[in-house]
Formats: structure tokens, sequence, C-alpha cells
């Protein structure tokens, strides 16, 4: 095995691969092994984005909610968190995976949003580089099918060849989601960097004396409301 992809098998603080939890999950969604890394990670891909729901509202954002193992047994989470969880669920399998830290620009984003995240802007959306067959590919498990329905969207596939980063347009012909800036990509979570990133741009979402937490809400009763407006 090449070093070069020795960081991104290791067990990490955040991508705690090791752990029972992500164990599980894995062991849930592959019953049968699956056929090769492509399928495997392609699997993983989907049970990832469909069956860990995507909330932005009441995020955990400690050191210890951010972790996969935390992420698979709530079911839901922020695009770190489920981004998270899928490089685990791939090292804990020999894939080898990193983080993808980005700011984008969401055309779709409700008023609610808006107001929750001080604009259209999100800072430090992350998504994930998978290595298969030789090379490295983007894949981002975080908008589950439900949450695509109800706000217009179409989900992203992933095939294990081709990168799967978003629809710049809908079906409708309407933008988006426009890529702004990426910090990088990282073996680990780099918590400090995300957590005080995210304080500085979006300081109205935290709630508490830690500011380690996203204030309560749905975005499906977002989406309901938005509907009947």
């Amino acid at each position: 095995m090449s070093t070069a992809v020795e960081p991104f098998l290791a067990a990490t603080e955040f991508i705690d691969h090791t752990s029972p939890e992500v164990a599980a999950f894995v062991a849930g969604v592959l019953p049968d092994g699956g056929r090769d890394d492509r399928d495997r990670a392609v699997r993983l891909y989907y049970a990832v984005r469909d069956r860990i729901g995507y909330e932005i509202y009441g995020a955990d954002f400690s050191r210890s909610g951010l972790t996969a193992g935390q992420t698979a047994l709530r079911g839901k989470g922020l695009c770190i968190h489920k981004s998270l969880l899928y490089i685990a669920a791939l090292r804990s399998l020999g894939i080898p995976g990193r983080l993808v830290l980005t700011d984008v620009r969401n055309h779709l984003a409700s008023e609610r949003i808006r107001e929750f995240i001080g604009g259209d802007v999100f800072h430090y959306h992350a998504l994930t580089s998978v290595r298969l067959d030789g090379g490295w590919v983007r894949a981002t498990p975080v908008f589950n099918k439900l949450l695509c329905r109800l706000y217009g969207m179409k989900p992203l596939d992933f095939d294990g060849t081709a990168d799967s980063v978003h629809h710049p347009y809908g079906e409708d012909g309407r933008a988006q989601m426009e890529f702004l800036y990426e910090h990088g990509e990282f073996d680990d979570l780099p918590y400090e960097l995300v957590l005080d990133g995210m304080r500085r741009e979006h300081p109205g979402i935290f709630v508490g004396p830690e500011r380690e937490r996203f204030a309560a809400g749905s975005l499906v009763a977002d989406a309901a409301a938005r509907s009947t407006s």
C-alpha cells in the first residue's frame, strides 16, 4: 500500500471507523459484504444519503456530536456529519476517503433558511473524495430523496466512476447551488477551523452558552410552510 493513502484510511477522532456504531451501520448496509470496492462505495453512498436524514436545525457541533459513530446512532445530521459517516464507513472496509470543505451559494434556500444562516451563502459545506480504481472521485451523500422532493431538487446519484458534486440547475432551469470557494481536502475534520469559521460567518445559528449546537427547527416543516404560503 502506498504511503500516500495511509492518512485516508486511519481511524481518527471524528472518523471513528472502528466504533461499534459505524460497524453496525456498515453491516446493515452490506450484509453480503458487497461485490467489490466500487459496489460497496456506491451502496454505502445511497445508505448515508437516504437512511441518514439531512437536518440543519439542531445540529450538534460538539466534538462528540460530530463523530461518525454518533451520527450513525442519531440517524440525522448536517453535510459535515453525513460526510464524516460516509468516510468512516468507507475506511472501515479499507477504501480511502477524505473530507472536502467548500463555501456554497444555495439559490433554493427558503426565506427561513436565509434568516437562519444570515444570507444564501453557507460556509464549510462538506462533501467527500473517494479513492476507487486507482483515482479519486467526489461524492456528496448529503441531501436525501425526501428533502430533495420537498425542495424541488433532483437527488444526486453516484456510480463510483464520475464526480457527484451538485446540480447547478434544477429540472425547471432555475439555479440551485454554486460553489464559491474550496478550503481543501482533509484526512480528518479540522474542528477548530470549522467551528470558529461557522461562528464567525453564521453567528445567529448557534444557541447555548457553549455555542456548539444550532437552534431548533425543521427543514421538512419549512418546506411545508413554503408550499402553503
